[in-house]
């Protein structure tokens, strides 16, 4: 991963725990259910967004390089994580 891609990534996911820090105080507070919820799907966008550039990062980098690459093992293996990463988000 490259160190703009990484950096980015540290510092969306430092403010996403400065987040759900304030969605505990705010359940400590009995603060209202929506309002909850509304912080809770705004850090879930917040980690999507960081998972996206991970990957967009990784599919640019290593899986570019294992399909050039003329190990057809190395390149299977990284399809498959692929693969595996896909399957892993669409489960409930």
């Amino acid at each position: 991963m490259d160190a703009k891609t990484r950096e980015d990534a540290v510092r969306r996911l430092k403010s996403a725990a400065g987040h759900l820090n304030g969605i505990i105080r705010m359940l400590e507070e009995d603060r209202y259910c929506i309002d909850v919820i509304k912080q809770i799907q705004a850090v879930q966008a917040a980690l999507n967004r960081v998972n996206e550039g991970i990957l967009d990062s990784h599919l640019r980098t290593c899986v570019t390089t294992a399909i050039r690459d003329e190990d057809s093992a190395e390149r299977e293996r990284v399809l498959a994580e692929i693969t595996e990463v896909f399957r892993y988000s669409n489960k409930p």
